[in-house]
């Protein structure tokens, strides 16, 4: 037999005789490092005592080293046996383990993680029942709602950072699919007191006396008002401009000026400070509905958030 080190080590065959299954001579190391005895190993495994005693001797003649000492009628590990102990251990219980984590994981799908990137108006008006109605169905799953703008959502969605999107779109890009749900209407909002809450016939041009308040120009809103305008040939100021419906409706609401917004912002609460009147004869109507990336693989717990927001549409998955 060839001694360990020597030249012919790289050519000759193996000679533990349990390579093609190196977890039973663990396992069997293992039990009986833990129980010092090869008969109570025996009786946990329900194997025979010479199928175990035959695996520890494999073991070392493969390992070149001595693994248990004698201590009366009980065996010990040596000190090399003590550190094959501490690396086979954590292996073999894994390995046991496999079959119950895999269940418990394949279990567990439907629970996990949600990364739903959306805008701010589309978080604070739009999802609140979505996401109740969502906790509610799944409670296990921990739901993120990243506050981001259209184009910050877009990026998250192309990089897989979130696992949807919700939002308005006007222009969609090739490698994205949006699924329109909502349409809400372009309204004029100024205080109730003010001369355009109440004249009739109300026209495009009786917007440019007063001072319009924004959202910045970065952003769709102002984009699609500042077209509108120019499209009419009807000129308009700019007083202020600011981030945020809550804040444009505080605003307007102190007389500071009149803004354009689209009716999801709008909620009961505002009826008493607001005036609201329809422009939809001169702006469209802004669409709002889910965005995923084509050809991602929707989880889950993703398919059970569109179905809640496409209640009649209970398919969503990419094909």
């Amino acid at each position: 037999m060839t001694k360990p080190g020597s030249d012919s080590d790289h050519t000759a065959p193996p000679r533990f005789a349990y390579k093609a299954d190196r977890l039973k001579p663990l396992r069997a190391f293992c039990q009986t490092a833990r129980l010092g005895s090869v008969s109570r190993a025996a009786e946990a495994l329900y194997v025979s005592q010479p199928a175990i005693t035959l695996q520890l001797q494999a073991l070392e003649r493969e390992l070149g080293v001595r693994l248990f000492d004698r201590v009366g009628r009980r065996l010990t590990p040596s000190r090399e046996g003590q550190v094959l102990y501490e690396l086979a251990k954590p292996l073999v219980e894994g390995l046991d383990g496999l079959d119950a984590a895999f269940h418990d994981k394949v279990q567990g799908l439907d629970a996990g993680e949600l990364n739903v990137a959306a805008g701010s108006s589309t978080i604070l008006y739009l999802l609140p029942g979505i996401v109740e109605a969502f906790r509610q169905r799944r409670p296990d799953v921990r739901l993120t709602l990243h506050n981001v703008t259209g184009a910050g959502g877009l990026d998250l969605l192309r990089t897989d950072a979130v696992d949807l999107a919700v939002g308005s779109m006007l222009d969609v890009p090739a490698d994205l699919r949006y699924m329109p749900v909502y349409r809400f209407e372009p309204m004029l909002i100024t205080p109730p007191d003010h001369p355009l809450a109440h004249q009739p016939n109300l026209r495009l041009e009786d917007l440019s006396p007063y001072g319009l308040i924004l959202p910045p120009k970065r952003l769709t809103t102002y984009r699609l008002v500042d077209l509108v305008f120019q499209q009419n040939r009807v000129p308009y100021t700019v007083a202020l401009e600011v981030g945020g419906w809550e804040v444009i409706k505080q605003y307007v609401a102190m007389g500071l000026g009149i803004s354009i917004v689209t009716a999801i912002c709008l909620t009961e609460a505002d009826r008493t400070r607001l005036a609201a009147r329809s422009l939809a004869q001169y702006f469209p109507s802004r669409s709002y509905g889910v965005v995923v990336r084509k050809g991602k693989f929707l989880s889950p717990q993703a398919r059970a958030f569109i179905e809640l927001i496409q209640p009649d549409q209970p398919d969503h998955s990419e094909r």
